[in-house]
């Protein structure tokens, strides 16, 4: 009787994580570029603003999720032949069809009502993001370049969900610095599908090619690199009171109107080139959110270039 329990608990278990699976819990680390306004407004830790923007980024977690169970019922055909993607709960059986599809329904329920008692300008975005996802996933997923654009006009969206949600404005810079950046690694994701999985596990790497995915991720590196560097010349720290601006505004007057934000720009000239690293030398570009991480030098890198920004905008 005791084994008998126990076989039902383990199964429910597995149940549970095979539910967590299919929403891509791993992967809601990318909507934190909902932080995006209130970090670079320097209003991280104002508690209301950082409050709208965490419940703007659950609700960006929903909306991602129910585009990624969307995506592995469509593509069950290709997963099943894909390498890794053959082990997905939909692609494995783990969760029927019908299940899944049901997992979708409420998905898009609770997160378009938890958008609308938000506000409705939020909602209006949130459906945007959604119909776009649906449009990704039934169709311009199909067509080369689309598919990479659509996926970075989606990280540009959740950029806007925190401008939404907060009231605070992200600098053009910063949004282009967005886009190409996502642009990017959709650019080195293609290419990693197209050398260790070959064309038949999606089908838009029919009309691709390694030489055209590496002239796609070299322009759009170059991009992110030049847009950020833009950014932190062009835009002024942002005009707070910080821990020490007493100190600094008696022996070091005009601090803030250097162009101090520069120094960051040669870890995000590492990180993007380590990101590229990894793609040639061991072809990991398919899963971002594992190399973010799981890759030590990478996460070294974002974790200085993060204290460096933090300390110029919040300390100093």
């Amino acid at each position: 009787m005791t084994e008998g329990f126990t076989f039902i608990k383990t199964m429910r278990n597995n149940k549970f994580f095979a539910y967590l699976r299919v929403l891509r819990v791993n992967q809601w680390i990318k909507n934190l570029v909902v932080f995006t306004a209130i970090i670079f407004s320097g209003k991280l830790f104002v508690p209301n603003l950082f409050l709208q923007s965490f419940y703007a980024f659950f609700i960006f977690c929903l909306l991602s999720s129910t585009s990624y169970v969307l995506n592995d019922i469509i593509d069950y055909p290709f997963d099943k032949k894909h390498n890794l993607k053959k082990h997905r709960p939909i692609a494995s059986g783990e969760i029927s069809i019908s299940e899944a599809t049901f997992i979708l329904f409420v998905l898009i329920l609770i997160s378009l009502l938890s958008a609308l008692f938000f506000s409705l300008s939020f909602f209006v975005l949130s459906f945007f993001f959604i119909l776009l996802h649906f449009f990704y996933s039934f169709y311009l997923k199909k067509y080369p370049v689309i598919d990479i654009f659509t996926i970075s006009t989606s990280f540009s969206i959740r950029a806007f969900a925190g401008v939404v949600a907060t009231g605070f404005h992200i600098p053009i810079w910063m949004m282009l610095t967005i886009f190409f950046m996502s642009l990017f690694m959709a650019s080195v994701k293609r290419h990693a599908e197209l050398v260790s999985q070959g064309k038949e596990t999606r089908y838009s790497l029919y009309k691709y090619n390694e030489h055209f995915l590496d002239f796609l991720t070299y322009s759009s590196a170059t991009a992110t690199i030049l847009s950020y560097s833009f950014y932190t010349y062009f835009e002024p720290l942002p005009p707070i009171k910080s821990m020490l601006d007493d100190y600094t505004s008696v022996h070091f007057p005009g601090l803030e109107a250097r162009k101090l934000l520069m120094i960051t720009i040669p870890f995000v000239v590492y990180g993007i080139t380590r990101y590229a690293q990894l793609l040639y030398e061991r072809y990991e570009g398919e899963r971002p959110e594992k190399l973010i991480t799981t890759d030590i030098p990478l996460i070294v890198t974002i974790g200085i270039w993060a204290a460096i920004l933090i300390a110029l905008i919040y300390v100093l």
